[in-house]
């Protein structure tokens, strides 16, 4: 069975780039005397993506993925790390009094420092003591772990979230951030960290690799999943001694292509009021490019137009496509008197007009379409 990229989904090679024997089968798993018979090692196999560069693991993911475990309390160093971070970063994108969500949220460690920068702060944690301690410490956190774009947070949809040391845990990472952003608001940001595998190379730290992180990202290949999940990347860098890469993204807003249908009711408007002021049948077209193309058809013009000409040879003597309106030479426009000649040729259109003006033609109206206008030249 072939392998693919946790992140783009490309063939995996079949050879791992490294093999590791005999590994801890996970770092949260430690073995007593009255289990450690049943302890073996595991087998961990490196590769990476060819197409966008992510080195992963290829095993699954250990038991308790969904849940995030601090092993050790936040240091007063971190501690006022984080405060510092939330501060500027919440003040930098006016989030105060505003709900953030922090997904993954352990046993509040972050998510306490995060209130009292003056935000609605809210987690999710799937680990039931966990989130039952939060929730005892006055934090409002739901016990949850966000499956898929199905699932939502009760107090969706939020301004902005935070994901902490947490994405490199899951198996589909570009999936668990398309989850995150279904819970947001449109144009919300969001802060993501990872461990720095650039780091890790630097320092040839070989023993960073553990079954429970999956996914090792340098910054190009981090950019790339955010970007993949519909996020805008606004700033990534190295922090807290170059450990972590922290990310700072926008939720991409989606492009409002309805427009295009009032531009083509529009234009199709400006052609028919044009072309109804002359004779029946008796006005031309220029340009038998993609875009004249694409018009003739949305603005169901076959039956009103003479016909059209074209300086390319192979699309002269056929029809145009959809609208079955004869294609010809320019020399026609001499040999065949016409009332008008609409111009749709793009970039070449003032080309166009100039050769216009120096053929022998009975004065006819000239118009030209400039992107969703006709603009009568003459």
């Amino acid at each position: 069975m072939s392998l693919h990229c946790r992140v783009c989904d490309a063939a995996l090679s079949a050879t791992p780039s490294l093999s590791y024997c005999g590994m801890p089968k996970s770092a949260q798993y430690f073995p007593d005397e009255f289990n450690v018979g049943n302890d073996s090692g595991v087998d961990l196999h490196v590769y990476e993506c060819g197409a966008c560069g992510l080195i992963q693991l290829s095993a699954e993911p250990v038991s308790y993925y969904r849940e995030v475990i601090r092993a050790a309390s936040v240091s007063s160093e971190m501690a006022a790390f984080r405060r510092a971070q939330f501060t500027d970063w919440v003040e930098k994108y006016q989030l105060h009094q505003k709900k953030v969500l922090e997904v993954g949220c352990g046993r509040g460690e972050y998510l306490e420092i995060l209130a009292q920068t003056g935000v609605d702060a809210y987690g999710v944690e799937y680990g039931e003591l966990a989130s039952e301690h939060c929730q005892s410490q006055g934090l409002n956190v739901e016990t949850l772990f966000l499956e898929d774009r199905l699932t939502r947070v009760a107090a969706y949809p939020f301004d902005a979230f935070v994901m902490l040391n947490f994405l490199e845990h899951l198996p589909s990472p570009v999936h668990s951030l398309q989850a995150i952003a279904d819970n947001l608001k449109s144009d919300a940001i969001g802060l993501v960290e990872v461990p720095n595998f650039e780091m890790i190379i630097e320092q040839e730290l070989f023993s960073e690799f553990i079954p429970d992180h999956l996914s090792y990202f340098t910054k190009e290949t981090l950019i790339t999943t955010l970007n993949l999940a519909g996020f805008e990347v606004l700033s990534c860098q190295a922090v807290w001694h170059e450990y972590n890469l922290s990310a700072v993204v926008r939720k991409r807003a989606s492009k409002n292509l309805k427009r295009f249908e009032l531009f083509q009711h529009d234009l199709k408007r400006q052609l028919d009021h044009y072309i109804n002021t002359f004779p029946s049948n008796s006005v031309a077209i220029w340009g038998a490019g993609h875009q004249a193309l694409a018009i003739m058809a949305l603005a169901d013009l076959s039956g009103k137009i003479r016909f059209v000409v074209d300086s390319a040879t192979f699309k002269q003597n056929k029809l145009t496509p959809a609208t079955h309106i004869p294609i010809t030479a320019p020399a026609k426009l001499e040999q065949e008197p016409i009332s008008a000649i609409i111009i749709m040729a793009g970039s070449f259109s003032d080309e166009i007009y100039t050769i216009l003006k120096t053929m022998r033609l009975n004065n006819p109206g000239i118009a030209v379409v400039d992107g969703a206008k006709l603009k009568i030249l003459e």
